[in-house]
């Protein structure tokens, strides 16, 4: 042993030897295992099954023909065919809306449906035409599509639509052809009408080709909550040690400066300052990299940059809140709030019409789905309020506000309560450059 006179360093731990500390373990393993289970239960629990999780897709049907009916019918077959594809839906499923043409071009325009069935003006008397030993082409039903919705909700409504309008048309075929059969008709003119109907797929709204098949509303706003979310934690950190409440360290090199006195309030509100600084340089550099440099379609882009920049603000604001009120564990905190849970209810990749319930009730108020559709508006539908703008605008209002109310609300009151944070204590010298002489 040596005494504490000799000036001899005291001999250093080993790894494996705090290693066999049972209570070093705890903490750490308890937490991770947590997050393991509960990111993988969230991400995946959302995505497995969206055709059985489907509920109410909202599918515009539009029957336009306008006849006559076939002798001895009362109704057109536009009618027939409107009936027969609700009818081979599953209940609960779709929701299809029958609406006018001018009707389903507005709510394709505003992202309010994720895609059309429009029956022809001539389509019975189209039909009827078969009955003519010429006639050798199907008449056609239209399925439109919304990529602006994004290409697995567009794609999932497509497919929904021309399964339903084929099952139409062999049940309108079987009827058709039976009564050619009776009234002595070849057997050309009987293959046509036992399957009179041919399905083709347009474009319903169009969207720029540099628009990621619909998903770069989704990764732009992602990238506005990383932004608000990582910026945070770097500002709450680099404050906190600009203020000597933390150490700074960086490589081989540490250093603490000098603890300045200042109150949970005051400091948070030097945190939401710096945030608000910060935030519109990230928002212009994410822009010039998105759109100048990578050539993202996007237009109205004086109002893009306002959204995107309260966007990302009131998650920075939201992270410095719950820094403040939660402390050590805020991060992992906010990660959920702002990550974790948001992700797979923001309705961006899969439709919210195709995911279980819960992530349903999520997206009422998670910010990544209201940040969303705000930018896919801004995006795809013209900046359309009724498109999900002014829900985002309300939303990004509503998350300012309790941001603020909340973070003030835990530091006035820890203050009042007397609970500051770490006594202040001079600055430790830096460490010395490994290659220094101690």
């Amino acid at each position: 042993m040596t005494s504490e006179g000799s000036g001899q360093q005291p001999s250093l731990a080993r790894a494996f030897a705090v290693a066999r500390h049972g209570k070093l373990w705890l903490v750490p393993t308890i937490l991770s295992a947590l997050v393991a289970l509960c990111l993988s239960l969230l991400y995946l629990g959302g995505i497995l099954n969206p055709n059985g999780n489907l509920r109410h897709l909202p599918i515009a049907l539009v029957n336009a023909d306008q006849g006559p009916p076939l002798p001895g019918q009362q109704q057109t077959l536009g009618a027939q065919v409107s009936q027969s594809v609700i009818s081979a839906t599953p209940a609960g499923a779709v929701q299809w809306r029958r609406l006018s043409q001018a009707q389903m071009q507005d709510q394709l325009a505003s992202g309010k449906v994720y895609g059309a069935l429009v029956v022809p003006t001539d389509f019975t008397t189209s039909v009827a035409a078969l009955t003519d030993t010429e006639a050798t082409a199907r008449p056609a039903l239209t399925v439109l599509t919304n990529p602006g919705l994004g290409s697995l909700g567009s794609s999932l409504a497509g497919q929904i639509t021309q399964r339903a309008a084929n099952q139409a048309s062999l049940t309108i075929g079987r009827q058709l052809a039976s009564q050619a059969s009776a009234q002595g008709a070849n057997a050309t003119t009987r293959a046509l009408l036992g399957d009179p109907i041919t399905v083709t797929t347009q474009v319903g709204h169009a969207i720029g080709q540099h628009s990621g098949l619909g998903l770069t509303a989704f990764y732009f706003t992602l990238l506005l909550v990383l932004t608000g979310f990582v910026g945070g934690n770097i500002i709450n950190s680099g404050v906190d040690a600009g203020l000597g409440y933390t150490d700074n360290e960086i490589g081989p090199w540490h250093t603490r400066r000098p603890t300045v006195p200042i109150s949970r309030t005051q400091t948070l509100l030097l945190k939401m300052l710096l945030t608000a600084g910060i935030t519109a340089v990230t928002t212009s550099l994410l822009m010039i990299a998105a759109i100048a440099m990578l050539g993202m379609d996007a237009s109205h882009l004086p109002l893009l940059w306002i959204f995107s920049y309260c966007a990302s603000l009131a998650v920075g604001l939201g992270v410095q809140a719950i820094n403040a009120a939660f402390g050590a564990i805020g991060q992992l905190v906010s990660m959920f709030v702002f990550i974790a849970l948001a992700l797979p209810s923001s309705g961006s990749t899969i439709p919210l019409h195709a995911v279980p319930d819960f992530y349903r009730f999520l997206a009422l108020f998670e910010p990544m789905r209201q940040l969303g559709d705000g930018v896919r508006a801004i995006l795809y539908f013209d900046a359309r309020a009724d498109a999900g703008l002014t829900r985002g605008w309300i939303m990004i209002a509503v998350g300012v506000a309790l941001a603020l109310l909340f973070g003030f609300a835990m530091t006035l009151y820890y203050d009042r309560k007397g609970l500051h944070r770490l006594t202040a204590r001079s600055a430790v010298p830096a460490t010395p450059h490994p290659s220094e002489p101690s």
